[in-house]
């Protein structure tokens, strides 16, 4: 019975620290979001401008994120009765919008205003055995940042 207390107790506070935790990594992305929203992400080749290109740049960066051990338990439950597994779409979201916001921060040094021909690449990193059960999003992005020659 202890362990059945001590089991629902850490499931509690995994959630309320967890959800804690999320939405203030939410509030710091929409952050940079605001303060990058002057450039331009976009996945075609074309350039945006008529101007002249200046330079352009490789920018790319990866991220990483595991979830935690209540979204484990969650998604197990729904493993098991079938349907949308929620939990982890949230992790997706925000390494996309992570790396994308990353993206543009490399651009925004560079001085660039726009990154062309973005491309989004995902992988599960996991690790399965009886022992040790670990999980984790990979969302790696890359793209060509431009520098545009400035118009007097």
């Amino acid at each position: 019975m202890v362990e059945i207390v001590i089991t629902i107790a850490l499931l509690v506070a995994g959630y309320f620290t967890g959800s804690i935790l999320e939405k203030n990594h939410f509030k710091q992305i929409e952050k940079d979001e605001e303060a990058y929203s002057h450039i331009i992400l976009h996945s075609f080749e074309e350039l945006s401008f008529e101007s002249p290109v200046k330079s352009v740049y490789m920018v790319s960066h990866g991220t990483v994120i595991s979830h935690d051990y209540f979204k484990r338990f969650v998604a197990s439950l729904v493993n098991i009765f079938g349907g949308r597994v929620t939990v982890y779409e949230s992790l997706l979201d925000r390494a996309r919008r992570e790396v994308q916001n990353e993206l543009k921060k490399q651009a925004s040094q560079l001085g660039a205003s726009e990154v062309s021909n973005v491309r989004l690449e995902t992988s599960s990193i996991s690790k399965h055995n009886t022992q040790n059960q670990t999980g984790c999003i990979e969302v790696y992005a890359y793209g060509t940042a431009i520098c545009y020659e400035k118009q007097v």
